[in-house]
């Protein structure tokens, strides 16, 4: 008889890693040019884009919310998994310790979003 296999939890985190890759890949670009581009040299966007009220009215609407959070949790959760993969390729073999920091930060980081927007407030 067969042993029965092991159950994973490597299905979880390549789907955020390959969510927040999509995510970075679509998005990353177009929020750079926004504001670090396009917003600080007058470029092609009124003055007033990104100010504080229409950034706190952005961030109150509850499409807003979910944007602003699935940006930070997905890019979060990519970049934890890739530094975490990218270790090996450095010659470092993580371990329980490296998944923990690497996939723990995420959490929290996630977790810190997720308080502050509800904080904002509708």
């Amino acid at each position: 008889m067969k042993a029965p296999l092991k159950r994973s939890n490597a299905p979880i985190f390549w789907a955020l890693f390959g969510a927040g890759g999509m995510l970075s890949a679509l998005f990353g670009p177009m929020l750079v040019f926004i504001t670090g581009l396009a917003l600080p040299l007058g470029l092609l966007l009124p003055a007033d884009t990104m100010s504080y009220p229409k950034m706190l009215a952005f961030a109150q609407n509850i499409i807003g919310k979910g944007f602003i959070f699935a940006i930070i949790a997905l890019f979060l959760w990519h970049a934890a998994h890739r530094i975490f993969h990218s270790l090996h390729d450095i010659g470092i073999h993580a371990g329980t310790g490296a998944k923990l920091l690497c996939y723990g930060s995420a959490m929290l980081g996630t977790l810190i979003a997720a308080y502050a927007l509800l904080a904002i407030g509708f």
